[in-house]
């Protein structure tokens, strides 16, 4: 069941809660910069914590930039430095930052259900940032925001028809789990490439499918590449046989790809594995897109989990 509290999954929208989404953050972005107050005054007084087990450069600075652009009170806990170098569990780690009577909580852990742990017990709305291999739903919106602004789509339902090849480690990517439920969600078609050890059975939806060739991104209008997470990978197991032959047979370079067609990646880049230089400094490359996509989506995850019954519109009266 739905909880309206909570981010946790993409899977805790249906397509009129993404519409609602990025029509805010439509609304966020649409302000000219020189009428563009440096903060709006939509969550003052209330308290955002981002609470961070895993490295992470994009989300984190994201989230907390979101929340003081609408003016909340942030705190950054980090695993490292915290008690939880001392054996502190999470459900405890929770239970203190609640004390401090947050509005959100903003999680990323390695662990699959994290997130999920600390909406039962921390009492405030939790969004999830990623847990283990599982799920990364801002990520996701972000990424169909991304799309929406490059191709012109600010009509919900020409998402209908577009393709997007996912290519990569996707065994071990909570970014494919998400963006592929959200693409199916607007009715995208999907297709997952990669080494057959790495783009698991039992992802597909409909349309969705799946292939081991590099040859199947050729009529995608979006090629969307991920990294090898070997922090994922299973001590000793044997993915592909070195990252010389991944790059070989699955790396995105400027002579697989035709004219026009364009490259996303949620960041970090591995230069020169998954994808060539020349191609991550394109100007068909998005992922600088991306990250702007990201602040204004997550000030927009925050405004309707936190701010309910503001209509998107009022966003851009303030200004």
């Amino acid at each position: 069941m739905r909880d309206p509290r909570h981010l946790l999954s993409i899977a805790d929208l249906d397509r009129a809660g993404v519409e609602r989404i990025l029509e805010t953050a439509r609304a966020l972005d649409g302000v000219p910069p020189e009428n563009r107050p440096a903060k709006l005054p939509t969550l003052a007084g209330r308290l955002v914590i981002t609470l961070f087990y895993e490295s992470s450069t994009r989300t984190s600075s994201g989230f907390e930039l979101a929340a003081r652009r609408l003016s909340a009170d942030t705190m950054a806990i980090r695993s490292a430095g915290s008690s939880v170098d001392k054996g502190e569990s999470l459900k405890d780690t929770v239970l203190t930052l609640a004390a401090y009577e947050p509005a959100a909580i903003v999680v990323r852990h390695p662990q699959v259900g994290a997130a999920r742990l600390a909406a039962a017990y921390g009492g405030a709305t939790v969004v999830n940032a990623g847990d283990g291999a599982h799920q990364h739903p801002t990520q996701a919106l972000l990424d169909l925001y991304t799309i929406q602004t490059t191709f012109g789509q600010t009509v919900f339902g020409r998402f209908e028809g577009l393709h997007v090849a996912i290519v990569g480690d996707v065994l071990h990517s909570r970014v494919a789990r998400s963006l592929v439920q959200a693409l199916g969600l607007v009715g995208a078609r999907v297709t997952l490439v990669g080494p057959p050890a790495l783009v698991p059975r039992g992802l597909e939806s409909p349309g969705c499918e799946r292939s081991t060739e590099i040859s199947a991104i050729e009529p995608a209008d979006i090629v969307y590449v991920l990294r090898m997470q070997k922090e994922r990978m299973l001590a000793g197991a044997n993915y592909v046989p070195s990252l010389r032959e991944y790059t070989a047979r699955w790396g995105i370079t400027p002579e697989r790809l035709r004219p026009g067609q364009k490259v996303m990646h949620p960041g970090p880049i591995n230069r020169g594995v998954e994808l060539d230089a020349r191609v991550a400094d394109s100007s068909d490359s998005l992922v600088v897109e991306q990250v702007r996509s990201g602040l204004v989506v997550r000030m927009a995850v925050l405004h309707d989990l936190l701010a309910q019954g503001v209509p998107a519109g009022e966003i851009a009266a303030v200004a």
